[in-house]
């Protein structure tokens, strides 16, 4: 920010100063076509050479302004461009780590609904489940789908 504030003076000093064109020691001002000097205007005391180059170095100077305001656009622009595609690469890798994070749970989901299911098989195949343990089972085992869909939904989202 500081640097923006100094480039925006320097460009105004440069503006201000455009239209000043020195020579032989003297400081004349181009205004519409005419040669100032100290307020008064003096474009018929040079010859029309004298006229054309104190004109011309005029021209040089307001171009030369021109293309340091261009470039500075340019750089703005640039530097906005880049600040862009930074926020979109920082957005692309959020949405990567949401997706990756989404499938992580998805697998973790998976697999404690099958560590899960294979347990109530064994103990079911062994005899060893009363009514009501078969009941919490069976609602833990639906407790872990319903996990399982949630967590797949999310993953087809991101």
């Amino acid at each position: 920010m500081r640097y923006l504030l100094i480039l925006l003076f320097i460009g105004l000093g440069f503006f201000g100063n455009a239209q000043e064109v020195e020579r032989n020691g003297k400081t004349y001002i181009v205004k519409k076509g005419k040669i100032m000097h100290d307020g008064n205007d003096v474009t018929s005391t040079f010859s029309l050479e004298e006229q054309a180059t104190i004109k011309r170095d005029f021209s040089k100077l307001a171009n030369d302004l021109k293309k340091k305001e261009k470039a500075e656009k340019r750089r703005k622009k640039i530097e906005k461009d880049q600040k862009r595609a930074e926020n979109k690469q920082k957005k692309a890798e959020k949405e990567l780590k949401r997706k990756k994070k989404a499938e992580k749970s998805f697998s973790n989901a998976q697999k404690k609904f099958k560590k899960k299911q294979e347990k109530f098989q064994k103990l079911e195949t062994k005899g060893k489940l009363s009514p009501e343990e078969y009941k919490k089972w069976d609602k833990k085992l639906e407790k872990l789908k319903t996990n399982i869909s949630k967590t797949e939904k999310k993953l087809k989202r991101s």
